[in-house]
């Protein structure tokens, strides 16, 4: 099992082992060595290696034929990847083994049962499956704590999401750390449930089965049923057209699959299964739209995708953040479930539930939620964008919402000052870290809301981002700002109210909100140019040029710049040191710097001077000077 100081971390630049060489695992392999990781490929004999080498060797001269990637950098990547057919000279000194054989789970056990003879004790070991149990593949393995499932999407270099998946036995700590690893590969990792189809597949290979059914029922033609499917979703390809790029057979055996886990609600239809048994691709094109047929397509989409999206929330596979999350980065549509759901009002939306329900042989389960919901006349599904964490007596405030680069939205900013509020009040609370869930504080302001705001709601978001702001600037407990990756914009904004920012190696932070046309109005103008002069602030924000952290720390707004890979843990012990001094007294000096840097000197002193008596009389200073005194840490109350 996990040893007491848990599994390996996965260190930027640690080895990685892929094993085999496909498609998958060609693309995990590339993933994994951009991100700086030396990667062992291993596959079971020298024509897969071949192929292997030849598709990876194809796959980067087309980024470089493309203008995504220079050929130093492709040579870089190249040198980065070995291939063998030697499964212990992979596995040897590797602390993530990603197995990504073929779909067959008499396949993957095998192999896993091999790696578990084999691997490191500490290794962390992931499959990359996306329909098999990860808790039945985890029984072949020695260590189910160390076992995960890393389910990458195709294209795997290209594709950023990734379904970090817990068996029954994973150590919650194997998850973090796989969160983690798969930021640092620039994906965006969702948190789902051991359950078929996880959380993408269990509502995106149902649609694709339900186009073949509407086909078959003759309730529209293809080319219809593929306008709508782009239409509706916001995506590039429609469903047959999907099918015949990915693979007839993949959608085919994985409704089967969910067809075994959900029963026969599930079941492919016939008409999908005569065209796997074809061979032959959907010949969607040589058929015609027929306008009026449209929105019963439309309503036969929406009533499957939000009966089993609602549902997979109810069942606790996944969130309703993480679900719309899955469909807008791994399929690339513009719109989640969640997002149509509360377009179209949960009341209709249970009504397309309950319609497309008739329509299935089988149970079809309705969401109790959505119906509790739908009744209490609720016209949205709550989404949330900020998550509190606590650890003692810090907090942790995260932006989560990756997918944006955390993007700062009306519903955002509004989440924001809600968790500063509702942490007022908590007097056990010493220090609170703001930050983001990924490695990313705030790429700025949404510019797809703004475009569409008018003069009058212009202003009103910069008050509102103003009043967040002041929440975090007057907090009555120190704030952290840990600003990672980006703090662009509304995100310098946020970090500038913060009492210290403490900046990871490489972020890049700034104003550059006159390079579209604006300027700053969250009150980040203003802030910087009492930081760092009048001269330095304008001009940041005149040109709207980020600086380095390093950069930022120079200039005096940035309070501490850490290495990258350290970013959490140093900003977690300034946080512990802070949080153990005498809360009165951090509390009041903070009051005394804030106020009293705008004050002429005589009031600042003044300020000082009496708050600083009154600390004599409180409890923690007796504490305090008495633990001093008998050489032994103080134990204070705030009191």
């Amino acid at each position: 099992m996990v040893g007491n100081n848990g599994p390996v971390r996965l260190r930027p630049g640690a080895p990685v082992a892929v094993l085999g060489a496909g498609n998958m695992g060609n693309g995990i392999a590339q993933a994994c060595a951009q991100a700086g990781h030396p990667v062992c490929v291993r596959d079971v004999d020298d024509p897969a290696i071949e192929r292997g080498k030849s598709l990876l060797r194809r796959t980067l001269q087309g980024g470089v034929d493309r203008g995504k990637l220079t050929p130093e950098r492709r040579d870089e990547i190249w040198g980065r990847i070995r291939f063998t057919t030697d499964l212990r000279e992979a596995v040897r000194e590797a602390v993530l083994i990603i197995e990504a054989v073929f779909e067959e789970e008499s396949v993957k056990r095998a192999v896993l049962t091999e790696v578990g003879a084999m691997a490191s004790p500490t290794a962390i070991v992931a499959t990359n499956t996306s329909s098999l149990s990860v808790g039945a593949l985890s029984e072949a393995f020695p260590d189910p704590g160390r076992f995960a499932g890393l389910h990458f999407f195709f294209p795997a270099a290209v594709n950023k999401l990734v379904e970090v998946v817990g068996g029954p036995r994973t150590d919650p700590r194997v998850l973090d750390e796989l969160e983690r690893f798969s930021y640092r590969l620039k994906k965006i990792p969702i948190r789902t449930r051991d359950s078929a189809g996880f959380c993408v597949n269990r509502f995106f290979v149902p649609y694709l089965n339900e186009a073949t059914r509407l086909a078959e029922a003759g309730v529209a033609s293809l080319a219809t049923i593929e306008e709508v499917g782009r239409e509706l979703f916001g995506a590039t390809l429609g469903p047959f057209e999907l099918m015949n790029v990915t693979g007839i057979p993949i959608a085919y055996h994985a409704e089967r699959s969910l067809e075994r886990a959900f029963g026969p609600a599930y079941a492919p239809s016939e008409r999908l299964r005569r065209q796997f048994e074809s061979g032959q691709p959907w010949a969607w094109k040589e058929t015609a739209v027929e306008p009026e047929r449209k929105r019963a397509v439309e309503e036969r989409f929406l009533g499957l995708t939000i009966g089993i999206a609602t549902r997979l929330v109810e069942e606790g596979v996944a969130t309703a953040e993480a679900t719309d999350r899955g469909a807008t980065v791994g399929l690339r549509r513009r719109w989640g479930p969640f997002a149509l759901l509360s377009r179209r009002g949960l009341a209709d939306g249970l009504r397309l539930v309950e319609a497309y329900a008739a329509t299935v042989s089988g149970p079809f389960p309705i969401s109790e939620e959505l119906r509790r919901r739908a009744a209490a006349g609720e016209s949205r599904w709550p989404m949330r964008y900020v998550r509190v964490e606590r650890s003692g007596p810090v907090a942790w405030v995260l932006l989560d919402r990756p997918e944006a680069l955390n993007a700062l939205n009306s519903e955002l900013l509004h989440q924001i000052d809600a968790a500063f509020a509702s942490l007022e009040s908590e007097s056990e609370l010493r220090a609170v870290v703001l930050a983001g869930s990924s490695p990313v504080f705030a790429a700025g302001a949404d510019i797809a809301e703004m475009a569409a705001k008018s003069h009058a709601e212009g202003i009103a978001f910069g008050f509102l981002g103003q009043q967040v702001a002041e929440r975090i600037a007057k907090f009555p407990r120190p704030v952290i700002a840990l600003v990672e990756g980006y703090a662009l914009g509304g995100g310098l904004e946020l970090a500038l109210a913060a009492d210290l920012i403490v900046a990871a190696e490489g972020a890049q932070l700034g104003l550059p909100e006159v390079t579209v046309g604006i300027h700053p109005g969250m009150g980040g103008a203003s802030r910087l140019a009492r930081l760092i002069g009048r001269a330095n602030a304008k001009r940041l924000v005149f040109t709207g040029t980020p600086v380095s952290a390093e950069e930022a720390h120079r200039l005096g707004f940035v309070a501490r710049v850490v290495p990258a890979e350290r970013a959490r843990d140093e900003a977690s012990a300034l946080a512990a040191t802070i949080a153990a001094r005498a809360p009165l007294g951090v509390a009041w000096a903070k009051r005394v710097i804030d106020e009293g840097v705008e004050a002429p000197l005589s009031t600042a002193l003044y300020l000082e001077g009496v708050s600083a008596g009154q600390s004599f009389a409180t409890n923690d200073r007796t504490e305090g000077m008495r633990a001093f005194l008998e050489r032994r840490p103080p134990k204070f109350t705030g009191t």
